[in-house]
């Protein structure tokens, strides 16, 4: 064999399961078919929004008369600097990646990937034409996703855009409407709603993130509605098309809105299409690839991580499921994903989960108790003003036992871990209490939240 293991994609995944291998002492190489290393997580989607994100967060707590104008007099600089920082951020990163790999010994092979059987991959040159074929004792496949772009929707990266063409927006336009309602549409949203446009959502579910706890989505719509966000739910979209320099959405219930821009936020399709899997004997299912606990596919020598395997399609879990799988390969088999995995929406404001929802406990018949701790309760709440931010605790009642941790408002993507860490190791809500955190902090409402499940379970705190 050429190599003792071959990566398909520099993403998250990929990165992880080629050092993995490095530190094994594996000879191993990363096939990247981009003329950028990163994959979407880095190039067009989970760094550059967030980058974005932040500028416009920025934006929308500057000035002392309100939001709207703060916003509305920084429009016409702020989307460039922001596409700037963004690439700046996106050049920074790459070299980092670039260097850990070389330093580890990583091969980097550029051109894409087919299989010619089930250990040989063809690798096209995709400039000069030419290819050349690798073995390989162990493939692992992360080549990621796309986003969903269905053929009757008129896409033309200036007016009707998906998540990665609404990236390199040179200006902002007046008005965007938003079709779905869930991870990166309510991020999109949050971007431009902060830095002044007029955003409108249209969604076919009666909540947005449908699945998230009521209240705590509930904090996100008010912040929309404060933004001036024009919510459309339980309506689906039957036609998009361009008039007369406007853009006009056909909902099913009638209705025409009309937008100077779309974005199409329904989905993401996996990266499958050109990887010739029949010739290894690996089915698709509808292009994603289906794998056990161990990320092995239906060749146990193949194995897929990332966005590639459908849920959750996150790159921090990407990370951990490419380290799982080359640990797996080649002999360590303890290894497992951690059963709580952090979940974090990137919106204005943020919110961040772990464990269950209130739903999923009553679905399980499990007795529990919600404890609340409000951002407005703490004192680093009060100073950097964010009066809706909220810590939501759900604990079980037999065991005091923390089984989810529910966050809505700055820095909840940071602050999820403290939930996170103590399932993991099986903590109480006696631990938190007994936990002394520094003052002022967000992270204080860990405890203001913990007492209310001390006082709903009738005990007083140790």
């Amino acid at each position: 064999m050429d190599y003792d293991i071959l990566i398909v994609g520099s993403g998250p995944a990929g990165q992880h399961a080629a050092w993995q291998a490095a530190r094994m002492g594996k000879k191993a190489a990363i096939i990247e078919r981009k003329p950028g290393l990163g994959g979407a997580g880095l190039q067009t989607g989970t760094i550059p929004s967030k980058a974005l994100r932040e500028a416009a967060y920025l934006a929308s707590r500057t000035g002392t008369h309100g939001m709207r104008e703060a916003a509305s007099k920084a429009r016409h600089g702020i989307l460039a600097e922001a596409v700037r920082r963004k690439d700046v951020v996106i050049s920074q990163q790459e070299s980092v990646i670039l260097k850990r790999l070389l330093k580890s010994g990583v091969a980097l092979i550029p051109g894409e990937a087919s299989f010619v059987d089930a250990h040989t991959l063809e690798v096209m040159d995709l400039h000069g034409g030419s290819s050349r074929r690798l073995t390989a004792q162990v493939i692992v496949l992360a080549t990621g996703s796309r986003p969903r772009r269905p053929s009757d929707i008129p896409f033309d990266k200036q007016t009707v855009l998906d998540s990665t063409s609404i990236l390199n927006l040179k200006r902002l336009p007046k008005s965007l409407l938003v079709v779905g309602g869930g991870v990166i549409a309510c991020e999109f949203v949050s971007i431009f709603a902060a830095l002044g446009v007029e955003v409108s959502i249209v969604d076919s579910h009666e909540q947005l993130l449908a699945y998230l706890s009521e209240d705590v989505v509930g904090v996100l719509a008010d912040s929309f509605d404060n933004m001036g966000v024009e919510l459309h739910m339980k309506e689906k979209v039957v036609a998009i098309r361009k008039e007369e320099g406007r853009i006009l959405t056909l909902l099913e219930s009638g209705k025409k809105l009309y937008s100077e821009t779309v974005l199409y936020a329904l989905g993401r399709e996996p990266n499958s299409q050109n990887l010739n899997t029949a010739k290894a004997g690996l089915a698709l299912d509808q292009g994603w690839i289906a794998v056990n606990e161990h990320f092995q596919s239906s060749i146990p020598h193949i194995y897929a991580v990332g966005d590639l395997i459908g849920w959750p399609a996150l790159a921090s879990t990407a990370m951990e499921q490419g380290r799982t799988a080359v640990l797996h390969a080649f002999g360590k088999k303890g290894q497992s994903m951690p059963e709580n995995l952090p979940m974090a929406i990137y919106a204005i404001p943020e919110i961040s989960w772990v464990g269950k929802t209130e739903k999923q406990a009553r679905k399980e018949n499990i007795n529990y108790v919600v404890g609340r701790g409000y951002y407005k309760e703490s004192a680093r709440g009060q100073i950097i003003g964010d009066a809706n931010g909220l810590v939501k605790l759900i604990v079980d009642s037999q065991s005091h036992k923390l089984i989810g941790a529910h966050i809505v408002g700055e820095h909840a993507s940071e602050l999820i871990h403290t939930g996170q860490l103590l399932m993991h190791f099986g903590g109480t809500v006696h631990d938190l209490v007994a936990n002394v955190f520094n003052y002022p902090t967000l992270a204080e409402c860990y405890k203001l939240a913990a007492l209310d499940c001390l006082a709903h379970l009738h005990q007083q705190p140790h």
